[in-house]
C-alpha cells in the first residue's frame, strides 16, 4: 500500500485497541522493522524492473523467515476481505506500483508449513495451469496441493490450509518507485515455523535464525535462491 493507506490502516487498528469491541492480534497490521528492497547488487529495486509472474524471495521479519515478492502483471482486487485459523476477519489493501499488481506474502505454507529451503522448494507462484494445479495464477504448495490466490489477498482456493498466506505489508515510494517491508497482516505462523524446524534452521542460519531484519531485504529469482523446484 502507499504510505498513507498504510497510515490509515494502522490507525484503524490503533482506535481499534482502545475501543470496543477490540480487533484480535492477527486482525491488525503487525508492525517490525522498516527494510527497503534491494536487489543482489545492493540497490533499491524499483517495482517497474520487477518481471511479472516471476517468483521472487526474500526473507522478513526475521533472518530465516522467507517471504515471496511477485509481480502479477495486473492489478491485484483493491480490497479482499478474509479470516484467519482462529475466524478472526481482516481486510487485505491490495497491491502496490503504479499498477497495483505487486504483491509480497509469507512463504510459509499455512498447513504443514512447508516452505522453500536453499536444497528445494515444494511451494511457488504458478503463472500457468498444469497437471496437478487446476487453477492459474496462484500459489501451490505441493506437499499437499493447498493453493492461494495472491491477488485475493493469498485467500485458500484449494486444499486443505486452514487461512491464507499472511501477507507482507509493502510500502511504495512513489517519487523513487522503491519497495519497503513494514510488517504483517493476517495469520502469522513464525513461533511454530521457529518451533517446527529449529534444529534446521540453527544449521541453516545458526544463532541468526530469530534475528530481525533491519535495513535492507535482498530480492532475488526463486531458482537462483534454491537448487530445485518441485513442479506438481
Amino acid at each position: 500500500m502507499e504510505r498513507r493507506d498504510f497510515l490509515k490502516a494502522c490507525a484503524v487498528g490503533a482506535a481499534a485497541i482502545g475501543g470496543a469491541p477490540a480487533l484480535a492480534a492477527d486482525a491488525r497490521p503487525h508492525l517490525y522493522q522498516r527494510a527497503v528492497l534491494v536487489d543482489a547488487k545492493g540497490e533499491p529495486l524499483r517495482t517497474k524492473a520487477i518481471p511479472a509472474n516471476r517468483n521472487l524471495i526474500f526473507h522478513y521479519p526475521y533472518a530465516s523467515t522467507p517471504c515471496f515478492l511477485l509481480n502479477l502483471g495486473k492489478p491485484a482486487k483493491a480490497s479482499a476481505q478474509l479470516r484467519t485459523v482462529e475466524n478472526h476477519p481482516y481486510e487485505w489493501q491490495g497491491g502496490v506500483g503504479a499498477q497495483r499488481s505487486v504483491v509480497a506474502y509469507s512463504a510459509i505454507c499455512a498447513h504443514k508449513l512447508t516452505y522453500p529451503t536453499r536444497d528445494i522448494s515444494f511451494i511457488s507462484y504458478r503463472a500457468e495451469k498444469s497437471a496437478g494445479n487446476r487453477f492459474s495464477s496462484v500459489i501451490h504448495c505441493c506437499s499437499e496441493h493447498s493453493q492461494y490466490d495472491p491477488a485475493e489477498g493469498a485467500r485458500v482456493v484449494a486444499g486443505p490450509a486452514p487461512q491464507p498466506l499472511a501477507a507482507i505489508l509493502l510500502e511504495h515510494e512513489a517519487a523513487t518507485d522503491e519497495l519497503f517491508a513494514l510488517g504483517t497482516l493476517g495469520g502469522e505462523l513464525f513461533n511454530e515455523f521457529f518451533d517446527k524446524y529449529a534444529f534446521r534452521l540453527q544449521l541453516e542460519h545458526g544463532a541468526a535464525a530469530r534475528a530481525a531484519v533491519n535495513g535492507s531485504c535482498v530480492v532475488q529469482p526463486l531458482e537462483n535462491f534454491c537448487r530445485q523446484q518441485v513442479k506438481c
